[in-house]
């Protein structure tokens, strides 16, 4: 691409103009801010008309100038991203006017405000589209429904420079974590992501001072965040029910749930409360009752357990308050529910096991509440969790079962793509998986269906897709407490009728 530097400054002021991130009036301000932090003290453009390049390639053309000119130094992607991020800062409106603008929209609907401020995240390249688009995504479709799975290509790998340039890093407790309220506006670090054009939105969940976030990495449409003001742990409890159910009062037309907050089973952020939607239909929302059930004294509510490979109890009613107060009663006693016939305990040592994950949603005026019960105890032969994703499956999906993942949509690691790629290669020409270290990883997990199948250049990648989904499938049931058979069914309804 070109590098007038000028060029490409006209050209990011345009956009910005185009997107609606500045007013017409602001164009000179926002011009001389870029040039300051360009180093450019005069302005000589090409022409005064601008470009419409993808917001990309002006960026990374801006970068190149930067590194080519000694503004910054030359560490990788990482930093090019904190740069690019300050300079979208400059062009993003002030926290204030957001909120402003939100709320504004809200009063027309909730749907206007999220639209809004979903394509403001989107424009200030918060969320990086053109990087999400990476992203490799297809449709397994097995016993439990239409499943989503996806190889995460939107977060980008640290490259050797930012790792050397890390450990150089001063680190600071400020943002005490990557979600905390404080990171709005943050220059970042090599450590710490820059979040100058990040914005969120005020609002009251149970009575307590809570935002609204979108996702940067967007693993699924309008993947939003809510996040509590105070830097406090993940606790699932009463609150925490009344809490999703206000946020899908607030924003019918999303979902929001919560990981479980207990290690091996909860997200990979504990510290800090926070809780995850978006506007999105997942294979478990679609999952029909398998068994209904009854509880006394809540005759407004209907409830059953999901056809799930994993352990749900959906609530339904129109009363928010009966949803909290049974869903609460539930969730005592899954805490000190023990049944050593069916591998549940409470607690070992004194260390407790059993929690929830939670997810609501509407259905019209009706709410809907997912509980999916969940146990995080290890043995020697499972150390990283009797339910998660077993050892035989580790090739595929080895990390926590998260709420995403939970409500099935599959979050893989990015090594896979170039992984089955060179599998794909090694399967078509008949080679010994053995005798490669890349292919090794996968040959019991391919001899289990290699018989299956004669593989050629048309239909390995289908095949691979297929046999990827049939095992995060399988990764699913390995993480349901009780499993989709008579006996655990049994177990399954033991435990319900101590509720």
């Amino acid at each position: 691409m070109k590098t007038n530097v000028c060029d490409l400054i006209r050209d990011l002021v345009d956009y910005a103009a185009r997107k609606g991130l500045i007013d017409d009036l602001d164009r000179v301000f926002c011009r001389n801010r870029l040039m300051e932090e360009m180093q450019v003290y005069d302005y000589t453009p090409s022409s005064p008309d601008a470009k419409e390049y993808p917001l990309e390639e002006i960026l990374g053309a801006l970068c190149d100038y930067a590194i080519e000119n000694g503004i910054i130094p030359d560490r990788g992607v990482t930093g090019r991203d904190l740069f690019d991020t300050k300079l979208m800062g400059i062009l993003t409106p002030r926290p204030s006017e957001v909120v402003r603008e939100f709320n504004r929209l809200y009063a027309i609907s909730p749907e206007a405000a999220t639209d809004y401020f979903y394509r403001l995240s989107c424009d200030s390249d918060y969320i990086r589209t053109y990087r999400v688009k990476k992203d490799l995504k297809w449709v397994y479709s097995g016993k439990y429904g239409d499943i989503d799975i996806t190889i995460n290509l939107s977060k980008p790998e640290k490259d050797p420079k930012a790792i050397a340039a890390a450990k150089t890093q001063k680190q600071t407790g400020y943002p005490k974590c990557a979600i905390c309220r404080e990171n709005e506006g943050y220059s970042g670090s090599m450590t710490q992501a820059a979040r100058q054009s990040h914005r969120i939105i005020p609002m009251t969940m149970a009575g307590q001072d809570w935002y609204l976030q979108y996702s940067p990495y967007v693993y699924y449409n309008e993947h939003c965040i809510a996040l509590s003001a105070s830097h406090t742990p993940m606790k699932i409890d009463r609150a925490a029910f009344v809490k999703i159910l206000d946020f899908v009062t607030l924003f019918p037309h999303y979902i929001l749930g919560s990981n479980a907050d207990l290690p091996i089973v909860g997200g990979s952020i504990l510290t800090h409360d926070h809780m995850q939607g978006g506007r999105y239909t997942f294979a478990m929302a679609k999952a029909e009752i398998e068994t209904e059930l009854h509880f006394d004294g809540f005759d407004n509510v209907s409830a059953g357990i999901v056809k799930w490979p994993m352990s749900v109890i959906r609530l339904r009613s129109a009363d928010k308050n009966s949803l909290v107060e049974l869903a609460d009663k539930i969730l005592i006693a899954w805490r000190g529910y023990s049944d050593p016939d069916a591998f549940i305990f409470a607690e070992t040592d004194g260390e407790p096991h059993n929690t929830i994950t939670p997810i609501a949603r509407r259905r019209g005026e009706d709410y809907e509440l997912d509980l999916v019960l969940r146990n995080n105890i290890t043995t020697e032969e499972h150390p990283m969790g009797v339910y998660h994703p077993h050892a035989d499956k580790h090739n595929i999906k080895k990390e926590n079962i998260g709420l995403i993942e939970v409500m099935g949509l599959a979050v893989l690691p990015s090594r896979l793509k170039s992984e089955m790629a060179t599998l794909a290669d090694a399967l078509v020409a008949g080679k010994d998986l053995e005798q490669d270290e890349v292919t090794a990883k996968h040959a019991a997990w391919v001899a289990a269906f290699a018989d299956q199948y004669k593989f050629t250049a048309e239909n390995v990648e289908e095949i691979l897709h297929f046999e990827i989904g049939k095992t995060f499938e399988g990764v699913l049931e390995d993480a349901g407490v009780y499993k989709c058979t008579p006996e655990g069914r049994a177990a399954f309804m033991r435990f319900v009728e101590t509720v």
